[in-house]
């Protein structure tokens, strides 16, 4: 199955943001344990486009490290962050006559307003995301509890 390159960039930010790791080579066998196989010279442009460089941790060993690292927090066991990954959703929903704003974690607004995009839900005209945010044209004269139900239906609202 192919991944999606920003689903990929998401994991390997989950990765870098849950390990310890001082080499490609380590990076590359944990997205291949969390099923994205990828090549050194993938991971290298990711690397670049995500800004993840190389750190000092509290021992004075380099390791990978995000460039806001202080937005994400450290896990011990990635797998359950990258399924926790596919079911974030909003943090808050708030309308606006035609218009609704999600809050998302930070990094994930992008993720969550494709899986709205790609539901194409007639009551929701389209997205515009951006870090933690997300704008929404709503159809006119759509409850706000019909969108509402749309989005808990993607798992994106409880």
């Amino acid at each position: 199955m192919i991944q999606s390159k920003n689903t990929r960039l998401e994991v390997i930010k989950m990765i870098v943001s849950s390990q310890e790791l001082s080499t490609q080579d380590e990076l590359l066998r944990e997205l291949d344990k969390a099923g994205f196989p990828s090549t050194q010279a993938t991971l290298s442009r990711d690397l670049h486009q995500l800004r993840i460089a190389k750190g000092h941790n509290a021992s004075g060993i380099q390791i990978y490290m995000l460039p806001e690292q202080r937005r994400y927090q450290r896990v011990s066991d990635t797998h359950v962050t990258v399924q926790q990954l596919n079911r974030l959703g909003a943090l808050s929903v708030r309308f606006s006559g035609n218009m609704g704003v999600l809050r998302t974690p930070p990094g994930h607004a992008a993720h969550v307003a494709y899986d709205i995009d790609n539901a194409h839900i007639p009551e929701i005209l389209g997205t515009v995301a951006g870090d933690d945010t997300i704008f929404m044209v709503i159809a006119e004269d759509t409850e706000r509890a019909v969108v509402l139900n749309r989005l808990a239906e993607l798992n994106i609202v409880e």
